[in-house]
């Protein structure tokens, strides 16, 4: 399995300028021995900060799944607004959603494994 790296770059560098920092700035920031620190000193905020990212990335999946089932409902229904190729990308964007997520929850759980694996 080949994975091609340029989609992930791209994302990453949109996701740095919805942050509102530029690709130069999240480098400087990403290298800083001073972020390291205060991340290592409010590790709290941290465990904070990925609990609310992981309940976002949930909610997002719950409400494409919700978009794609009142397509196919408006669809069926016989609404005219609503195309079968909308009703078909909503679907196919909601199942990449939820197989990604899958896919996070099983490599988290691999990882919490691994830890209780390991011997004191």
């Amino acid at each position: 399995m080949k994975l091609d790296a340029a989609p992930l770059l791209q994302q990453m560098q949109s996701m740095g300028q919805q942050a509102g920092l530029s690709p130069e700035q999240a480098i400087r920031a990403d290298r800083s021995d001073s972020s390291a620190v205060t991340g290592l000193t409010h590790g709290n905020s941290a465990s904070k900060d990925f609990g609310q990212l992981l309940s976002d990335a949930i909610n997002h999946v719950n409400s494409l799944q919700s978009n794609t089932s009142d397509l196919r409902t408006r669809f069926d229904m016989g609404d005219k607004n609503v195309s079968l190729s909308d009703v078909m990308i909503a679907a196919q964007k909601s199942s990449i959603a939820f197989d990604a997520t899958v896919e996070v929850r099983n490599k988290v759980v691999d990882a919490y494994k691994q830890i209780m694996a390991m011997p004191i």
